[in-house]
């Protein structure tokens, strides 16, 4: 797919290095000449020029690409002058970055396809990890239900998925197991690397340092990794 990314802060940034590395063909747009500089060599394009000029607008590939992401978030002006111009010009589809509800209202109102608030997403994200024992990540689906990672609790360790009987107990699915990768030589200093099992059977048996995958509503999550 083709992107063009509006914006190389942080978050422009990381995304447009992100989905080059991914395979897909980035433009990334910025007014800053050093900015520019700064990731050509790590996004497939880097363009400097002023994205609330519509002339200058029209100079970019808007008939072959897929995606306009405009990661513009700390000038307000900037950031919808920027949609405004691209909703003008008809592009395919139209993400938006906002960092305030009146921000994202404005974007809503513009008809901007997809709204993304990615500090708030982090901090939310961050508290699920911090509020839950033994999380390693967690990845919200919806306002309820959420993907996480976590330590198999000690009380499963030597059991199968039969035994453990999680999915009966808690209404928790296990969906597959990060295994420590035991290959690793034992004095890396580096964090030891995991093997995806693949799919869980009944038989699989839960090891010790096995990182669980698991699917469920937060708060049955929450029991089951808080049960003793």
């Amino acid at each position: 797919m083709q992107y063009i990314i509006i914006g190389l802060g942080n978050f422009g940034s990381t995304l447009g290095m992100q989905l080059t590395a991914m395979g897909h063909e980035v433009i990334a747009v910025d007014a800053s000449m050093e900015k520019v500089d700064a990731f050509k060599n790590e996004i497939t394009h880097t363009i400097c020029l002023d994205a609330t000029e519509l002339p200058a607008l029209r100079t970019l590939p808007l008939a072959d690409t897929d995606i306009v992401v405009i990661g513009i978030g700390e000038d307000f002006g900037a950031s919808v002058m920027t949609t405004a111009l691209f909703k003008q010009l008809s592009v395919k589809r139209i993400i938006a970055r906002a960092i305030s509800p009146i921000h994202q209202k404005v974007l809503e109102a513009l008809g901007v396809d997809q709204i993304v608030r990615p500090e708030q997403e982090s901090a939310e994200r961050l508290a699920k990890k911090l509020e839950l024992k033994g999380v390693i990540d967690s990845f919200g689906l919806s306002e309820d239900y959420n993907i996480v990672e976590a330590l198999a609790p000690t009380r499963y360790v030597g059991k199968s998925i039969r035994e453990a009987n999680i999915r009966s107990d808690f209404n928790v699915n296990i969906l597959t197991i990060l295994r420590p990768n035991q290959s690793r030589k034992f004095w890396s200093n580096t964090s030891p690397s995991k093997t995806v099992i693949g799919v869980v059977s009944a038989e699989t048996v839960i090891e010790a340092g096995d990182v669980l995958v698991l699917y469920g509503l937060i708060k049955d999550i929450e029991r089951m990794l808080h049960s003793e």
